[in-house]
């Protein structure tokens, strides 16, 4: 995987006066209000995600996420899939079992390619029977999708829809303060309703990217977004909630074990092998990447990291038996863990959890590490389910 970062500097986009190139970079309809807070962007699906918060570090952010409510403003693209055979390119083009997801529910879409290697994925939401919407990882797809469905009745479109999270422990108190009646119900994990903000009809789903308890809404280009925002800071102030960055929430991401599409894995990995394997639906009908992936080997590759004094470097090397083994996807300092954690794909299936190997941290400098099984915590994943309350005190 190529990157910018050397483990001490990286390439950033920041907003700066004067015309000139920019074509091909959206922004969100939030922007003008989360400038004032001095946002560092990466460009995700060519939309702007904000990294940093000069308002707000990155500590900071990931406390707020933990203990009350943090909002952000993804850079994820919904594809739409309308028509008859939506749900029969959907199905096709996914491991997973789409036929199984009902009007109102949620998905997760993993994409492979002929050979078994993964392309993307992401949360679809099924509006109605021959409507979907897709939330894509960044990644190329679009086109993917529409060279098969050659000789379909779908239409594949973009619906220039806006995906933001509103994530934490204070989450779901934000949503029956803002929602006309209170929380819908039902609003079960992976459910998806339509809600009143404010007199507008917004869309929501029981998902997000951090293994809290949590939410995201969709802004459709009928909303009115200043409107919106101002109806949900509102009921938001009281609870905490305040827009933070993805450095913050990456954090929590790899303690909850969730894959980023493109760093913990690429078109060289399948789904098993960075233990996605329980999603391919191998008794379903013919899907692209199916034959490859029965004889594909189900050992994953992927592992959590453990790193007692240092951050693992994010594409550095992996040590074991004295021979380098593998790569780190990813990496961070955990201030809920006190200690550096991150993900690293091996080169083989041969280890496992606890095995003791040597990583490259950020520092330059080789450390000992310990392979552990991922999530973290929680591995019931009974947080974003809403049947456990742990909000951790503040340490350090």
């Amino acid at each position: 995987m190529k990157c910018s970062s050397d483990g001490k500097t990286r390439d950033l986009v920041t907003t700066m006066p004067g015309a000139g190139w920019d074509f091909g970079i959206d922004r969100h309809p939030y922007f003008e209000h989360e400038r004032p807070l001095g946002p560092h962007y990466c460009v995700y699906n060519r939309r702007l995600m904000a990294c940093e918060l000069d308002a707000l570090p990155t500590e900071e952010g990931y406390w707020l996420l933990r203990t009350r409510a943090a909002l952000l403003h993804t850079g994820e693209w919904p594809l739409e899939f309308r028509g008859p055979d939506a749900e029969k390119l959907l199905d096709y083009l996914f491991v997973n079992d789409v036929r199984k997801v009902k009007p109102g529910r949620c998905g997760y879409g993993i994409a492979c390619f002929d050979n078994g290697g993964l392309i993307v994925d992401g949360v679809f939401l099924r509006l109605a029977q021959d409507r979907f919407w897709y939330a894509q990882a960044d990644g190329d797809f679009v086109n993917w999708a529409r060279a098969h469905a050659k000789g379909m009745d779908v239409t594949i479109s973009d619906p220039q829809v806006y995906v933001s999270q509103v994530q934490g422990p204070n989450s779901m108190a934000i949503l029956a303060d803002a929602a006309t009646g209170g929380m819908p119900d039902p609003f079960t994990y992976f459910g998806g309703a339509q809600v009143d903000f404010g007199g507008q009809t917004v869309w929501i789903t029981r998902t997000g990217y951090t293994n809290e308890l949590g939410w995201e809404f969709y802004t459709e280009p009928h909303h009115d977004a200043d409107a919106l925002w101002a109806h949900l800071s509102k009921a938001g102030a009281p609870h905490g909630l305040q827009i933070f960055g993805l450095d913050s929430m990456n954090i929590r991401r790899i303690e909850a074990g969730i894959l980023n599409a493109g760093s913990d894995f690429d078109g060289t990995t399948t789904p098993y092998d960075v233990g996605l394997g329980r999603f391919v639906a191998a008794d379903k009908g013919d899907f692209i990447g199916k034959a490859a992936l029965e004889a594909a080997s189900i050992t994953k590759r992927l592992h959590g990291i453990i790193c007692q004094d240092g951050q693992p470097m994010v594409n550095g090397r992996v040590e074991w038996q004295k021979d380098v083994a593998g790569r780190i996807t990813c990496g961070a300092i955990s201030p809920y863990l006190g200690r550096g954690i991150g993900m690293a794909l091996m080169d083989s299936d041969e280890a496992a959890a606890g095995t003791q190997i040597r990583v490259e941290g950020t520092d330059g400098q080789m450390h000992d590490a310990t392979l552990c099984e991922m999530p973290f915590y929680d591995r019931a994943c009974a947080i974003p389910r809403g049947k456990l309350v742990d909000i951790p005190e503040r340490s350090g």
